[in-house]
């Protein structure tokens, strides 16, 4: 089994997917493909059937999309707890991923992920204070009914889709509830995402289009 991923310090995506794999100690190799360099979009297109990662390819069968990936993880390895066990747990594990997968959309153009580096009083609040109010809303009453320290207890695949989103956090110092600065810190501990970590800010490469200054020049031209 291979995973197909981007660099790690900005690809979110990717990590959402690797983070399943390697925390739930499914064999894997992985394969990164750089968004960075000369040729690198035709690089992506060829290697990937829709021009974007995380990929994942079992023996003859290829599946793009993170949610798609994990649903074929938790499948072929049911005794893994992928989803909570509990059939109303995993109901709402889904549905909030759902909502990630979907949402959050403002925090996530404003603010990319940055594993590598600390951009405190850099985001304007205002413009991604609906997507705040819905990670409080979401986090806290989750983590209260589980006693945490993920959102329904153990780490499960729900917690993958946010951890790109509480790296968000962290890399731009907002400012947020304890409850939920408390998951970020759970986010941070867990095993499987230090070994992320450790290697996105070893990485040298440069993604212009995904750092804050150049996001936040063009904005500023566009208005």
């Amino acid at each position: 089994m291979k995973l197909i991923i981007a660099n790690k310090n900005y690809s979110s995506w990717s990590l959402r997917a690797w983070l399943v794999l390697k925390h739930f100690s499914v064999d894997f190799e992985e394969e990164l493909l750089l968004l960075n360099g000369d040729g690198w979009k035709e690089n992506l297109i060829k290697k990937t059937p829709y021009g974007f990662v995380p990929v994942l390819h079992d023996k003859d069968l290829e599946i793009a999309e993170t949610i798609a990936i994990i649903e074929y993880i938790a499948e072929k390895f049911p005794d893994k707890n992928i989803w909570p066990t509990d059939r109303k747990l995993r109901a709402k594990a889904r549905e909030v991923s759902a909502i990630m997968h979907a949402g959050f959309t403002k925090i996530r153009n404003a603010a990319p992920m940055n594993l590598r580096n600390f951009y405190p009083n850099r985001i304007n609040i205002g413009e991604i204070q609906q997507d705040l109010d819905l990670i409080e809303k979401i986090w806290s009453e989750h983590l209260n009914l589980s006693g945490g320290p993920y959102l329904f207890g153990e780490f499960c695949a729900a917690d993958a889709m946010f951890a790109p989103l509480a790296t968000r956090l962290r890399t731009y110092d907002i400012s947020v509830s304890a409850i939920v600065k408390q998951y970020v810190d759970s986010i941070y501990e867990l095993p499987a995402f230090k070994l992320w970590y450790n290697e996105a800010i070893k990485e040298k490469w440069v993604v212009e289009m995904d750092e804050i200054d150049f996001i936040q020049g063009k904005n500023a031209k566009s208005d």
